[in-house]
């Protein structure tokens, strides 16, 4: 399970304290599938940080009783004087797991060929999109968090990542955020809305579009 309760977040700005989130309450089952959508600058990303653990809050609680991933097919934490290899062997041994039996998972799944053992420096963002995906599938998390919408790599690719995530790993928690409506819908049984620093949860989707919908239009 995971629990926000009444979290806040603010941030320093030269014209005084910015109010992110105020009061934002929410509980996520093992299982539980929750779309939160919001436009452009509603906080999105700030909410992904803060249910990972990369930020914390202002004031409130942020309570994991599951192992929560970092965002899918963020590489922001690689190490990119390593390899994809050494990459792989660093991020297992976070996390306490041998390396050994991942290998071929990985190599298999990122089809990055012998450029695995050379150093993320040259690789393009696809590649390190699907390394970080292939990564973020060899650690056996509870609960998944996906900022935006998970495109990694042409639609063959899309295609091997939507099942490994979404029919393989369909008893898993995923939390996504979004402002792609349709997404989020097909994927989704609870549906939040980020608006103006508040949180609203709803369980019909005709209500959280509707409501979605007049908040972009009202900011």
């Amino acid at each position: 399970m995971i629990r926000l309760v009444d979290l806040c977040k603010s941030y320093p700005t030269s014209q005084g304290p910015r109010e992110v989130f105020r009061n934002i309450n929410l509980t996520v089952a093992p299982g539980e599938k929750v779309g939160i959508l919001g436009r452009n600058g509603a906080g999105k990303s700030t909410m992904i940080r803060l249910l990972s653990g990369a930020e914390q809050p202002t004031s409130g609680l942020v309570e994991r009783r599951m192992s929560v991933s970092w965002p899918l097919a963020f590489g922001g934490a690689f190490q990119s004087a390593l390899t994809g290899l050494d990459n792989l062997r660093f991020i297992c041994r976070i996390y306490g797991i041998p390396w050994e039996d991942k290998l071929e998972y990985v190599q298999q799944f990122s089809e990055l060929g012998a450029y695995l053992r050379e150093p993320l420096r040259i690789y393009s963002s696809g590649m390190r999109a699907r390394l970080a995906f292939a990564l973020s599938m060899v650690i056996e998390f509870d609960c998944f968090l996906i900022d935006e919408v998970v495109a990694v790599g042409d639609a063959r690719f899309h295609e091997k990542c939507h099942a490994e995530l979404f029919e393989k790993r369909a008893d898993r928690a995923l939390i996504i955020v979004s402002h792609d409506a349709n997404y989020v819908r097909e994927h989704c049984s609870t549906l939040c809305v980020l608006s103006e620093g508040e949180m609203s949860t709803f369980s019909d989707p005709d209500e959280a579009f509707e409501f979605y919908h007049r908040a972009i239009h009202l900011q």
